[in-house]
């Protein structure tokens, strides 16, 4: 069993994570994933894009038929349009319905798992020392606020490393973010400063063409 040490840790991180990322855009990537594997609702769903494209079809030739000149062709595109169009409407309705309820499921599982243990957790193991500090080193009101709420005093409480853990991640995911934002500045600004090509036989704006000009 992993110790309670890592499991907290790795709790917050998980939390620091998805507060980052974003929870919208962590469902979009789970659900991609899930679409990729050999499924039934994958299987739908290509069907769909199936069906889309024949409905483009459809729909183009339809445009490109003239309902005077042509019209027990036009007439023929036009009920297989709107029998496409019918058919795309009701699946899109229920996919629509699919994705709503499965992001409902990883909205609860991810509640359950990160701040349903952020509570449970400190409460049950509120009285576990998570480590001890070394004898002597610190007065007696740093040893009582490290042992908060009810650890054993030189102890640090579950409580005291959660939150620990949690402005430790939480100043490292913003120097990440701040990182990567200055690189991703610096790369477009070395893009905009990359001379444009002239093409070749022209002069530039300004330079003088060696023919008088009167």
């Amino acid at each position: 069993m992993p110790s309670l040490l890592v499991v907290i840790f790795a709790i917050e991180l998980v939390v620091q994570l998805i507060n980052t990322i974003g929870a919208a855009t962590i469902n979009g990537l789970i659900w991609r994933a899930y679409l990729a594997l050999p499924t039934p609702l994958a299987k739908e769903f290509a069907n769909q894009r199936k069906k889309q494209k024949e409905y483009l079809a459809v729909r183009h030739d339809l445009n490109a038929t003239s309902s005077q000149d042509e019209f027990a062709k036009w007439a023929k595109l036009r009920r297989q349009h709107d029998k496409l169009l019918d058919e795309l409407e009701k699946k899109k309705s229920s996919l629509d319905a699919t994705r709503t309820r499965f992001d409902r499921y990883l909205t609860v599982a991810r509640l359950l798992s990160t701040r349903g243990l952020q509570w449970v957790l400190p409460m049950w193991y509120s009285r576990e020392p998570m480590f001890w500090l070394p004898y002597g080193w610190f007065p007696y009101y740093v040893e009582r606020f490290a042992s908060f709420p009810r650890a054993p005093v030189g102890s640090v409480s579950i409580v005291v490393w959660q939150w620990a853990c949690t402005a430790v991640l939480a100043l490292l995911m913003e120097a990440a973010v701040g990182v990567l934002g200055l690189v991703a500045a610096s790369k477009n600004a070395k893009k905009q400063k990359q001379p444009v090509p002239v093409p070749a036989g022209s002069a530039p704006a300004g330079a003088k063409t060696g023919k008088n000009d009167s």
